[in-house]
């Protein structure tokens, strides 16, 4: 053999070996993840024992000491409760909503929308005005609209594959339906749950108020509930609705992010961040929306301790507080990474369920980009093969503005809004391999970025 092909050979043979390890290494964390089920365990203490873990409850914060304390139990290098100071509305006595028409009556499934003002005690009821978006409310006017509850019945298009997609494109009718209704002279809102699913399950999710215009109550109503309603409008437009609900609004009050780190053996300065958020809405446990996210951020770090992979760098897991209402956690976290001048080296959230994991959206300049899309050739044999351009989340946004590279994690999309802010949101509906491969999926992957220098 010719000197000038052995060196290649050589050197081919020391590049397979290197890409061989990385392979082993792979391998041996999906290996622990789908053999342990601590993190299956401690999503099911969660999601049962701390439940309407909205934010500002004592429910929150006894969250927040429960994860605390299951990072000191893993001996996690450092665990901090960072406060955040956060908004604290209380949905109050259950929802009652009724159709009238013909006298009949006919109760149908609502759920308050977040930081909706209540009905008071003797509720609400008027004639119904049925609408698609914001533009049938200019045509129709202050004449047609005033004194009457907005029906909001745009469903999510069920033509997208993308279901986030069409969450987003359902999106403004709840977060902005109020305002837009009361510029009217609406008295009341409701609003068809954002959900693909047909069920009784009323689907929540905050709104906003503009304090320039007159606050009105607002609910989301059940899929089936929506139905309904609009084919009773449809039969007799003299339908009258009703509702009551109680919730109100407190003073701001003082939670925490949960944050436990490895640190890195290399360059511990350089911090790469996984998380999820800890609140949700109490309308369910918040298993998918996000408790599974924040074991499986922590099953990350469990992960790397127990195969006694030592990180270049200083890996966290963080379980942010108050992603819901104000996303006070993701801005405080990264308030306080500027005032201590942290190096955000790379982020992850996890926020979209447990569900089969298919892959990674990352945002990064294009150099690191593309070797961060390169690393899909080790996933490719666990199925998992969906790395494309655009990632990020809500709570890990605020790092973007220090060049910090964004990733989310990207399990199958088709089942997440049958259960998204709804009562079916429970431990039950969180399949344990499904889980189980996600966290495989996302330790894999810090591994990866920490140790290719990418």
């Amino acid at each position: 053999m010719k000197l000038k092909s052995l060196f290649t050979f050589v050197l081919l043979l020391i590049a397979a070996t290197a890409f061989s390890q990385e392979e082993k290494i792979v391998k041996a964390i999906f290996d622990e993840a789908l053999t342990d089920t601590t993190a299956y365990h401690n999503l099911r203490l969660l999601c049962k024992n701390h439940k309407g873990r909205i934010t500002g409850t004592p429910e929150a914060n006894k969250a927040v000491d429960f994860v605390a304390e299951l990072m000191q139990q893993m001996n996690f290098d450092r665990v901090e409760k960072q406060p955040v100071t956060v908004p604290r509305w209380v949905r109050g006595e259950a929802e009652k909503a009724f159709i009238e028409a013909v006298g009949v009556k006919t109760e149908v499934p609502v759920s308050a929308l977040g930081m909706s003002i209540g009905t008071g005690e003797e509720g609400l009821q008027a004639s119904v005005v049925e609408v698609q978006n914001f533009k049938e409310l200019e045509t129709l006017g202050i004449k047609n609209i005033a004194g009457k509850i907005v029906f909001f019945n745009r469903p999510m298009d069920p033509t997208l594959i993308n279901t986030f997609a069409a969450y987003g494109g359902a999106g403004d009718q709840r977060s902005q339906g109020a305002v837009q209704a009361a510029r009217f002279g609406a008295v009341g809102v409701v609003v068809r749950s954002l959900t693909t699913a047909s069920d009784n399950f009323p689907h929540t999710g905050v709104m906003r108020y503009n304090d320039t215009i007159p606050k009105i109550p607002a609910v989301a109503i059940s899929t089936k509930g929506a139905d309904l309603l609009s084919k009773t409008l449809k039969n007799n437009s003299e339908t009258q609705f009703s509702f009551r609900t109680t919730c109100y609004q407190l003073p701001d009050s003082v939670s925490y992010n949960v944050i436990g780190e490895i640190k890195g053996s290399d360059f511990p300065e350089q911090i790469i961040t996984v998380g999820g958020h800890l609140d949700a809405w109490e309308t369910g446990e918040g298993a998918h929306d996000d408790g599974a996210g924040i074991m499986q951020s922590i099953e990350v770090l469990r992960i790397i301790r127990e195969l006694g992979i030592r990180p270049k760098r200083t890996i966290r897991a963080l379980a942010f507080m108050d992603e819901e209402v104000a996303q006070t956690g993701g801005k405080e976290y990264a308030r306080q990474a500027e005032l201590k001048n942290e190096n955000h080296y790379f982020a992850l959230e996890a926020d979209r369920g447990a569900y089969m994991p298919k892959g990674f959206g990352i945002s990064a300049p294009d150099d690191r980009l593309e070797k961060m899309l390169a690393l899909q050739k080790y996933f490719e044999p666990y199925g998992i093969d969906d790395f494309v351009k655009g990632g990020g989340g809500v709570d890990i946004g605020p790092l973007g503005k220090f060049g910090t590279p964004l990733s989310s994690f990207i399990p199958e999309m088709q089942r997440y809004f049958d259960v998204h802010h709804s009562g079916y949101d429970t431990f039950e509906q969180v399949h344990l391999r499904e889980f189980q491969l996600g966290s495989a999926a996302m330790a894999s992957f810090i591994y990866l970025i920490d140790k290719g220098d990418l």
